[in-house]
């Protein structure tokens, strides 16, 4: 299986530009067999706390349509992040387009002290994803809470991925924290982050996977859009 973290650069609140960006982006990683595309955090609309309750929407919004009828077509699965609007408030959550199976949902559960203001802890049903339920998701902050790979690892992970939205201020501790996953738990760790602006931070790209022994082995830039893709198989890139 080829597992893949994409590098984004969102535009302020604007849901259909950013859909326009990701078809482009998804269509360029099937075109090199991933199977598996992950996105950074709330990539939809950015990461904007402040315009979270104007652009929460729910699971089925046809708008990600698209997102589905491109699952079913190439038998991908693809992760996408929105602020999803529930009884309990709204979530930081990421939307899952799997082949011919119903969309699913993987809401941040560990939310930073700064977005409880805007944002309500997510629960999940199942938090170990992928063929073999060995694909562990993170959002964010969750990387940095050790409660979550923990649990990850004793539920069976084997693959680490963390959706994220990181300023470059934040990059070396959470290179560090990345590393320090994979280490710990032999698990390879993917981070997928964005570049430009977004919620006022300087966000620091630098998408990246580590081995299971937590060395880096593959990272993009500062400053471009693109993805990394990784065959499970082997390890190649």
């Amino acid at each position: 299986m080829k597992l893949c973290v994409v590098q984004t650069r969102p535009v302020r609140g604007d849901i259909q530009t950013n859909i326009e960006n990701h078809k482009k982006l998804i269509g360029a990683a099937i075109a090199q067999d991933a199977e598996v595309i992950i996105f950074p955090e709330l990539s939809i609309t950015g990461y904007e706390p402040e315009l979270a309750d104007k652009l929460a929407t729910e699971v089925d919004d046809p708008r990600f349509d698209v997102f589905q009828e491109i699952s079913n077509s190439n038998q991908v699965t693809i992760g996408v992040g929105m602020p999803i609007r529930n009884n309990a408030g709204i979530t930081i959550s990421m939307i899952l387009f799997r082949p011919n199976a119903p969309r699913h949902l993987y809401n941040k559960k560990y939310i930073h002290p700064d977005e409880e203001k805007f944002f309500v802890s997510g629960q999940n049903e199942n938090e170990i994803v992928g063929e073999s339920n060995n694909i562990a998701l993170s959002i964010c902050y969750e990387l940095s809470v050790p409660a979550h790979a923990e649990s990850a690892y004793r539920n069976g992970a084997e693959f680490y991925i963390s959706s994220s939205v990181k300023s470059k201020d934040a990059m070396q501790r959470t290179m560090a924290r990345l590393s320090e996953i994979a280490k710990n738990y032999s698990m390879i760790v993917l981070f997928s982050n964005c570049v430009g602006e977004s919620g006022g931070y300087d966000c620091g790209g630098k998408s990246s996977i580590f081995t299971e022994d937590g060395e880096l082995l593959t990272q993009l830039n500062d400053v471009d859009e693109g993805f990394l893709i990784i065959n499970i198989d082997n390890n190649s890139l």
